[in-house]
């Protein structure tokens, strides 16, 4: 039963890597990132995700999955080159680990994301993510020869074994890169991780720009819904702590060029699951593996990023845009899902999708001001308020428990 809740994790691992890694390595490359540096930063936050797994795992016992922020790697993309380049933005990630680090320490930070209502968390979403969810059209149409058989592998693999949809949609397109790239291929990789270290510089336009959408999101469409599918499957972890270790995890990565890591939410499925364990004491191993399948995954940040330089840049971006068709969708649902909200979601997602800057700031944030702004012209009082049921906030306020429902003798 333990080898297969190590399978289980280390199959978490190669999902989580290969579905995402390409949106990664755009979004640091987006806001200025040289390839070294981006595979610096891909690196270092699979050592933070591994360094946090595994710790949580064993801290509390409980399948604690963790991952890198891909909203917020596509908030990176749609936010594009920032004033002062590179290092402003790593100024700006390590101003998000010091908010997410901050949620942690105290209560109020964690209530007050689990406030902005849902429909207007889930359009600000959408509309980070709509122009990389178009890149395979356009793929399909400016390479035709590479582009459709990744798109038609990955829609084979969606009908019939979805978990393996976008690695399978990824090994088409190395397939297709092999095969009409440059004869050299990628002979002249380098095997050795890349590890470079960028000095930040603090710019405040940027750190409003990036550093606050960046933690909205990864608080919004990573640590909640990250505590929610924990949730379903009995388990309540401690959130206040998670939060610190995932924001240090962030701070440690951020000099070397990695934006943010969190509570996975796909990756938690995975892992905490009954066909992880049929124990639900003994899932955490999962996550340890996981955390250790990182780690190893990391060590090819230089070849990942070497790949991605022989693409044609809409192909990678096409590959990434296929990972997160399954986010734009739920995200999208959740924005027009209830009536009286609707209108203020209507308006996040549409300045929020068209990208424009405004005094050095992105879209992003402008969303969500002209989204709430919105919800209190049309609403004196706000309609979405509910009990605050959010599972971010029963974490944060429950003493740390094992398994929610379990007696104590099988919680070890």
């Amino acid at each position: 039963m333990r080898v297969r809740a190590v399978m289980a994790g280390l199959v978490s691992a190669v999902v989580g890597y290969a579905s995402s890694f390409t949106v990664v390595l755009a979004g640091l490359r987006a806001v200025g990132a040289t390839p070294g540096q981006a595979a610096s930063g891909l690196f270092a936050l699979c050592c933070g995700i591994g360094a946090a797994a595994v710790l949580l795992g064993l801290r509390y016992r409980m399948p604690i999955s963790i991952a890198w922020s891909t909203p917020g790697a596509a908030l990176l993309v749609a936010t594009g080159p920032v004033p002062g380049g590179f290092p402003a933005a790593v100024g700006a990630f390590i101003v998000c680990a010091g908010l997410i680090v901050l949620a942690g320490l105290s209560p109020w930070p964690a209530r007050a994301i689990a406030a902005i209502p849902r429909p207007i968390a889930g359009a600000m979403l959408a509309g980070v993510i709509l122009s990389l969810c178009t890149a395979p059209v356009r793929a399909v149409v400016d390479i035709p020869l590479l582009a459709v058989p990744v798109v038609l592998t990955w829609a084979v693999l969606q009908r019939y074994l979805r978990q393996w949809a976008v690695p399978g949609a990824l090994v088409a397109a190395v397939v297709a890169i092999a095969v009409h790239g440059p004869g050299n291929g990628l002979s002249g990789a380098a095997l050795r991780p890349s590890v470079e270290l960028t000095t930040p510089t603090l710019n405040p336009s940027v750190v409003v720009s990036i550093a606050i959408p960046l933690f909205l999101v990864t608080m919004a469409a990573q640590n909640v819904p990250g505590m929610a599918v924990m949730a379903t499957y009995g388990y309540v972890p401690p959130l206040r702590p998670v939060l610190v270790a995932t924001g240090l995890a962030s701070a440690a990565a951020a000099p070397f060029g990695g934006h943010a890591v969190n509570l996975a939410a796909i990756t938690a499925a995975l892992t905490a699951g009954p066909d992880t364990h049929p124990d639900p004491g003994r899932r955490w191993i999962a996550t340890v593996a996981l955390g250790a399948g990182q780690l190893t995954l990391g060590l090819g940040a230089g070849l990942a990023m070497a790949l991605v330089l022989l693409s044609p840049p809409v192909l990678v971006t096409a590959v990434a845009g296929l990972a997160l068709l399954s986010a734009l969708g739920s995200s999208l649902a959740g924005a027009v899902t209830e009536p009286e909200g609707r209108e203020a979601a209507v308006v996040t997602f549409v300045v929020t999708a068209s990208g424009t800057t405004i005094l050095g700031i992105g879209a992003a944030f402008w969303g969500l001001i002209a989204g709430g702004l919105t919800a209190l012209l049309l609403h004196r009082r706000r309609p979405w308020e509910q009990q605050p049921s959010s599972t971010a906030e029963a974490g944060a306020e429950r003493p740390a428990g094992r398994v929610a429902g379990m007696p104590a003798d099988q919680q070890s």
